[in-house]
């Protein structure tokens, strides 16, 4: 290679790698800082737009176990109420036979007929329950069902039922003012009504029992599905700390000896000096 004074090409081309170095150490640099492997778009333009997909989904799977976690008190409310009407009901049903004693007076039976109004009224107030101003129950005679999406995607889901509580055949006959026990035959006649109110609150619990089992096992297939997207997420996204670690230690060496060299070729140029001496 001929010596020369203007150019000097083992400088640039060290002064090029040593560019070069510096770069890639700063890149290392920002993905230890930020704990990020795609700093900019330009590290990984196909892996960012996955990864921005599965950040989305992750929210919406969060977003929707929120939901689901809300139906479930939902139901847990509901059924309190339930358990309420069930002991409301048993009383009045023990009210029927105490009321039938043959020791009791017409003023007993009177004072047994006061309760019983009084547990009537509490299972019509039983029925305008709410929870965050939502009603437990429907108004209407067949009851309604509300949808819960039980996926990110809303491709799924499941239903709650608004139970008509107080407007169910049977609930409905025992709080009417027909039922009674101001007489041994009324006594008689609202133990049958009961009877049957008891047996359809039953079913109204086990509808919400099934329903409240069916967002549980949602619930499990969210946090699973979850757990995966984060984990493909982070396979895309997040820095493998122990390599880059070791990448940064290999720049921090090719910067070292970069400068050296640099150094080096610039005073090769000194040599040509010595011949015009």
């Amino acid at each position: 290679m001929s010596l020369s004074i203007n150019t000097n090409s083992s400088a640039s081309s060290a002064a090029s790698n040593l560019n070069s170095t510096n770069t890639m150490l700063q890149k290392s640099l920002q993905r230890l800082s930020s704990g990020s492997r795609i700093v900019d778009s330009s590290d990984d333009a196909g892996g960012l737009g996955v990864s921005m997909k599965m950040s989305a989904a992750i929210r919406r799977t969060d977003a929707t176990n929120t939901n689901l976690a809300n139906a479930q008190s939902f139901l847990k409310t509901q059924d309190g109420a339930f358990a309420t009407a069930t002991k409301v009901l048993t009383r009045m049903s023990e009210l029927t036979t105490l009321s039938q004693d043959v020791t009791k007076t017409s003023g007993d039976a009177g004072n047994y007929q006061t309760e019983f109004a009084a547990l009537q009224t509490q299972l019509t107030d039983l029925g305008k329950a709410k929870f965050n101003g939502v009603s437990l129950f429907d108004v209407g005679t067949g009851g309604t069902t509300s949808v819960v999406y039980t996926n990110e995607d809303s491709s799924t889901n499941t239903t709650i039922t608004k139970a008509g509580l107080t407007t169910d055949t049977g609930m409905a006959a025992a709080i009417a003012g027909t039922a009674s026990v101001g007489s041994v035959t009324a006594a008689q006649a609202a133990t049958a009504v009961i009877s049957t109110a008891l047996a359809n609150l039953g079913t109204m619990r086990a509808q919400n029992g099934s329903e409240a089992s069916k967002l549980k096992f949602g619930q499990e297939m969210l946090t699973t599905n979850r757990n995966n997207l984060e984990a493909a997420n982070s396979r895309i996204a997040d820095v493998d700390v122990a390599a880059e670690s070791t990448q940064l230690a290999r720049f921090n060496i090719l910067q070292q000896a970069g400068t050296a060299m640099l150094a080096q070729a610039n005073q090769s140029a000194q040599s040509v000096l010595r011949l015009l001496q």
